[in-house]
């Protein structure tokens, strides 16, 4: 019996902790900040436990009917929580934070009666000491458990929502097993059998239909047709379309749309290369998607291109779909392109390589995991990568809307030695967009391009390095490692304009 109860702990533990996972793990794909979410999804999950515990004294009888209970509102609550955050946030996105951490809150109660409502059903059979250790390592396996699983297999193979639903029927599963093993002096509590069916019935139900719901709930999110989604250890990829324009979300941010990408990517490939005559061997950081691939293997003196991306999921994915290969025009696929997914900041430390030219082609700092490489620290050791004469040119999000994380990119290029010259163009999909030239000696526009653009001219390109008074330059700290200040300054710069 008792070691019945033991496993018990150990998937109880294992569904708790999940739980406190997908909530924090939604909160970060749809509202972002991924440190703030998990921290405060943390804090409430921690503090609502405590209060089940303490709440865990007043249930002085029928101990082992009110954890079967528990257990059951454990895996409903829990087992539909994605789901039902997922599809308010579709539907009507403002009470969604009031509504996480209810329910997060909610959970964590339960989840804290469960660990002291089983300790006293087994403590006639256990001294106190072999008691609390036996319970405690099998809480602790459990969480283990999980907290590996989660990221490996779970999400990208299930997502969250599966996931969610996954673990509410093991807590179902738990709650019939102990109704099971206690059915005798469980004889006046009649109805918890027929609860944990029908809990058990409308988990599986919601599972078999967890594909089908997703990608209704998704078609709302997205105005246009989605032709591909996945979950991956590192983001949420949507694919959509419509006629003839694709469009790339990573964490339900636009990335890129098909019809005026062109324009994006000729100005952050052309005005650094086009300089660099002797160039032969570039580093693209980022990128994924291969587009600025693309307009880097136009040069046909380029000899080799090193592309990093952290997510093998994308580089396949543009590897691999027609559609998505016709946009870069197979540039992933070139022999001259090497493809290694791997941690930017980790692959710079690890590696003595150097470049004639690099692109620096990272989402936007919209967290601190993503802040990281735009810290003085990343730019240190991106210089050590530079060839003499070698530029590199950096996204640097928009000097329109987030002026001061802009400004921020350059101030924290200059903080390392770094010759940095400013540069914008207007990509209709975003706005005006922002880039940074980086190298040892001043730069110098292109007299002409030896490549097809659509976009760029040599008479216009002077034009890029002119900022009007609504974006000139302003004052920023440096972004460091240890402070992040530029994704406070996006975050608050970015929660003005998107409403």
């Amino acid at each position: 019996m008792n070691h019945a109860l033991l496993f018990s702990v150990f998937i109880v533990a294992s569904c708790g902790l999940a739980y406190e996972l997908i909530a924090g793990a939604l909160a970060s794909y749809l509202l972002g900040d991924s440190v703030t979410q998990f921290s405060t999804v943390i804090g409430t999950y921690l503090f609502a436990m405590g209060i089940g515990s303490w709440l865990s004294r007043y249930v002085e009888r029928h101990l082992v009917a009110r954890f079967i209970q528990v257990e059951l509102m454990v895996g409903v609550l829990g087992g539909f929580s994605a789901a039902a955050l997922f599809f308010l946030f579709v539907w009507s996105p403002a009470p969604f934070k009031l509504a996480l951490y209810l329910a997060v809150a909610g959970i964590g109660v339960l989840v804290g009666l469960e660990i002291p409502l089983i300790m006293r059903i087994m403590k006639r059979d256990l001294a106190f000491k072999d008691l609390v250790s036996q319970v405690l390592t099998f809480d602790y396996l459990g969480a283990l458990a999980v907290s590996i699983l989660f990221p490996l297999l779970l999400v990208p193979h299930l997502g969250l929502v599966r996931s969610g639903l996954l673990f509410g029927l093991l807590n179902v599963i738990v709650a019939l097993w102990a109704w099971w093993l206690f059915r005798a002096q469980l004889q006046p509590f009649g109805r918890l059998r027929a609860q944990g069916a029908t809990a058990l019935l409308s988990l599986l139900v919601a599972f078999a239909a967890a594909g089908e719901l997703t990608s209704l709930a998704e078609a709302q999110l997205y105005a246009d047709e989605i032709v591909h989604a996945e979950s991956t250890p590192y983001q949420r990829i949507v694919v959509t379309r419509w006629k003839n324009d694709l469009r790339l979300h990573l964490n339900n941010n636009l990335q890129f749309s098909s019809r005026d990408e062109y324009r994006y990517h000729e100005a952050l490939v052309h005005p650094g290369l086009a300089t660099l005559p002797n160039a032969r061997r570039v580093l693209v950081l980022g990128g994924g998607d291969g587009l600025a691939v693309r307009e880097i293997l136009k040069y046909p003196q380029i000899e080799s291109v090193t592309l990093v991306d952290l997510d093998p999921a994308m580089t396949r994915l543009f590897a691999s779909a027609p559609p998505l290969r016709k946009l870069n025009q197979d540039a992933l696929l070139s022999p001259k392109v090497r493809v290694v997914n791997a941690d930017a900041l980790q692959w710079l430390e690890e590696n003595d390589e150097t470049f004639d030219f690099v692109v620096v082609d990272f989402p936007d700092p919209s967290n601190f995991s993503l802040g990281k490489l735009y810290s003085a620290a990343f730019y240190r050791l991106l210089d050590k990568h530079l060839n003499g004469e070698a530029l590199a040119v950096i996204q640097s999000t928009s000097p329109l809307y987030a002026r001061q994380s802009f400004w921020c990119v350059v101030t924290t290029l200059e903080s390392v030695g770094l010759v940095a010259t400013p540069y914008h163009a207007l990509v209709p999909s975003f706005g005006e967009w922002g880039f940074v030239l980086a190298g040892r000696r001043a730069y110098r526009p292109p007299a002409s391009y030896a490549v097809d653009t659509r976009f760029l001219t040599p008479e216009a390109t002077p034009g890029l390095f002119v900022f009007p008074g609504d974006m000139a330059r302003v004052d920023a700290e440096v972004n460091q490692l240890n402070n992040q200040v530029l994704v406070r300054y996006f975050e608050h710069e970015w929660r003005q304009v998107i409403r």
